[in-house]
């Protein structure tokens, strides 16, 4: 591969997977880091040859812009990295945090660089609503044997209104009129995507009765706006659908933290049997400690709000580093020991 100035951009490579073997052989001559940058789908189109990157190629997640991003504080240390230092004085005062419906417009936004930038509010809505429509109808065609576009919206619609829960299965393809080998094949297209994401439960020895399914999430909180063709007015009549829309916004802004954070996190979720205890996210480090959020929709905490957390922290010990109640109130305080009460725009204040 003769080129005259590096680093190559190769935008959408998938479309010609054997590009990979050309990089391949050049890298092969010369393995200089940085040299290509390749951009697109993380899986070649079906039926056609693909060609692996092993040992040549680091692959990087991009996921939709942050609100951070979107405001130039896109090279701040992360909140989980803040998080880890145990101390509430990593989280300052916002001099103008937005309210609970500032923070459904946000969720309602998402953070798909087109919609974000170059859109205003109707226009946006009228494209999230067709990515969605395009998702279900002119993706099908990348699965294997005869597929129903009609089901596939419904699926996706079912995992929608069931964003940021841990419902059963079941509970899922029934709404949804598909079985579960159908269903099965549906959340491996939408995982491939980057529109889906299932986090598993968290295990630990100490801890019994808790629940071994995984929790569900829609990548991009526009997008649950968007397929269930709710507006702002319509969530704010729903006190479920503002948690899962909250919840499933806040988790979309710590997301991008796995790929660069020094500190490699990985998800996970607690849930009892029965639910009589419940943790949004339990965050494990590179060093095997633990940090805990719960996400509330709701402006006035008091120190009950931080039960579950406490929990977690007695039960685990010294692993325990931090956690954090995240909350649509104005300001940061002191809950109980180690476990604060941050505001949402604490994610990128």
């Amino acid at each position: 591969m003769a080129v005259s100035q590096e680093p190559i951009l190769l935008d959408e490579w998938q479309e010609v997977p054997e590009l990979m073997g050309a990089v391949r052989r050049a890298v092969d001559i010369d393995s200089s880091p940085g040299r290509f940058l390749m951009t697109g789908s993380p899986r070649a189109a079906r039926g056609k040859k693909a060609w692996s990157g092993i040992g040549r190629v680091a692959s990087v997640t991009m996921y939709g812009l942050t609100v951070g991003e979107s405001v130039g504080r896109g090279n701040q240390a992360g909140f989980i990295e803040r998080l880890s230092k145990g101390s509430i004085d990593v989280f300052p005062i916002n001099a103008d945090p937005p309210d609970l419906v500032g923070y459904i417009q946000l969720a309602i936004r998402g953070g798909f660089p087109e919609a974000v930038i170059n859109l205003g509010e109707g226009a946006r809505q009228a494209w999230l609503e067709s990515y969605v429509h395009q998702l279900c109808s002119q993706d099908v065609a990348t699965l294997d044997g005869p597929i129903s576009a009609t089901r596939l919206d419904r699926y996706f619609e079912a995992l929608c209104i069931n964003s940021a829960g841990s419902a059963e299965d079941k509970t899922i393809y029934d709404a949804a009129g598909v079985t579960r080998l159908t269903a099965k094949v549906y959340e491996q297209l939408f995982a491939e995507l980057f529109v889906f994401e299932s986090i598993p439960a968290w295990a630990n020895n100490r801890l019994s009765r808790l629940t071994r399914g995984p929790k569900r999430y829609i990548t991009d909180s526009s997008l649950v706006a968007a397929a269930l063709r709710v507006d702002q007015r319509a969530i704010l009549r729903s006190s479920d659908l503002i948690g899962r829309l909250l919840d499933t916004f806040v988790v979309s802004q710590l997301r991008p933290e796995r790929e660069f954070s020094r500190l490699r996190p990985r998800f996970y979720h607690i849930r009892e049997k029965e639910g009589r205890r419940e943790i949004d996210l339990v965050i494990e480090l590179t060093d095997g400690n633990i940090l805990g959020i719960e996400i509330k929709a709701s402006s006035a905490l008091s120190a009950d709000d931080s039960r579950h957390l406490s929990w977690l922290r007695d039960t685990i010990g010294p692993r325990f580093i931090a956690g954090a109640v995240i909350h649509t109130g104005p300001r940061p305080f002191i809950l109980s020991d180690r476990i604060f009460a941050l505001p949402i725009c604490s994610l990128w204040t």
